[in-house]
């Protein structure tokens, strides 16, 4: 009998994000087990940056035990309660935004010489910050919008800011650089809001966008799954805001029925297909493996404008990832299988390269 392989699945973390990786992450446990082709090991990671091995997959629990990731070659997390070491075959990154989804953990589980799902430490980092996406973008004949960026710390022209918004349009956003599921956004309508935006996008990240917004645009978005050749686009799925003035966290999490989601959604087969080349050319440019989900916008004349990149999107069964992938054909246990096996191909091609120095 085939002994299962382990997956340690890592969720929760100092991010604003924390309670939506729960949530993604009891998902991928529950999908995990049922396939009945892993063994899980649910590992949280508290608001403070503590690691803990719980028993079921959740929020934190008196039962939970206290783990300790490692550099060692007997085992890559230590239980001191158990005073014993567990090297699980791969980890899975179930971790959005800061401290998990922007190549910080992706750097400890390459330091500790493990196989990991998703992007790597470079592509993660690329992808998280917004302006570094927007560039690749831009650079590959992709449409962005106009944007200004701000820095903590650094004093800004207040009234040429102003300006510039006055002339790109309003409205615009004021978002954080580093941030998902829409924290810390601000929608301005005009200059006497701007600066009060940017103050509270700057209380989530050192640096911020100022970017032109687009009226009524329809949000439209493409999963990916793998890389390179083998590199698979999804259909095209839509998210219509039911909730307010744009698709904002309480949209997104809180607001029943904040949301309406079209899978696949209802657009000319050119523009589907313009958006999945676009995913595409976007996600080989910032070297990404694994899983991401590309964000447009769709103006009502048609154009298309690049928003950002998640290269760990929501995973719950609700969330838009795994239902871009259902309307594509590829069942959600399908795709956490071929997630997991691309992982460990990955980390088989690391070890098989040299450390000699040539010659």
């Amino acid at each position: 009998m085939t002994e299962k392989l382990s997956v340690a699945v890592l969720y929760g973390g100092k991010s604003t994000e924390h309670e939506v990786s729960v949530h993604s992450a009891q998902t991928v446990c529950q999908v995990l087990e049922e396939s009945g082709e892993y063994t899980v090991i649910p590992v949280f990671i508290d608001r403070q940056g503590y690691w803990f091995l719980q028993e079921k997959c959740g929020p934190a629990c008196v039962t939970d035990e206290a783990v300790t990731p490692v550099i060692l070659p007997q085992g890559s997390l230590y239980v001191p309660a158990r005073n014993t070491f567990l090297r699980p075959d791969i980890y899975f990154p179930v971790l959005h935004g800061t401290n998990g989804e922007d190549g910080t953990v992706q750097g400890l589980l390459e330091s500790m010489d493990v196989a990991y799902v998703g992007c790597g430490v470079l592509s993660s980092a690329m992808a998280m910050d917004k302006e570094v996406a927007k560039v690749a973008a831009w650079k590959r004949g992709i449409p962005v919008l106009p944007y200004k960026k701000l820095s903590r710390g650094v004093p800004y022209d207040k009234a040429a800011l102003e300006t510039w918004a006055a002339q790109t349009g309003f409205p615009v956003f004021v978002k954080p650089v580093r941030l998902g599921s829409s924290v810390g956004v601000t929608k301005v309508k005009s200059a006497a809001g701007l600066h009060q935006a940017v103050e509270f996008a700057l209380r989530f990240d050192t640096d911020v966008l100022v970017e032109k917004g687009v009226e009524n645009p329809r949000e439209v978005f493409c999963g990916l799954l793998g890389e390179g050749e083998e590199l698979l686009s999804s259909q095209c799925g839509e998210l219509k805001n039911l909730a307010g003035e744009f698709f904002d966290y309480q949209a997104k999490y809180i607001t029943a029925g904040g949301c309406e989601t079209r899978v696949p959604a209802v657009l000319p087969g050119a523009i589907q297909e313009e958006l999945r080349q676009y995913s595409e050319v976007i996600f080989k440019a910032l070297r990404g493996s694994g899983l991401a989900r590309v964000d447009f916008l769709v103006g009502q004349d048609g154009k298309v404008w690049f928003s950002e990149i998640n290269t760990m999107p929501g995973m719950s069964l609700t969330s838009l990832y795994p239902q871009l992938f259902e309307a594509s054909g590829v069942a959600y246990a399908e795709v956490l299988r071929r997630l997991i096996m691309l992982g460990q191909r990955t980390w088989e091609q690391r070890h098989s390269l040299s450390l000699e120095r040539a010659g």
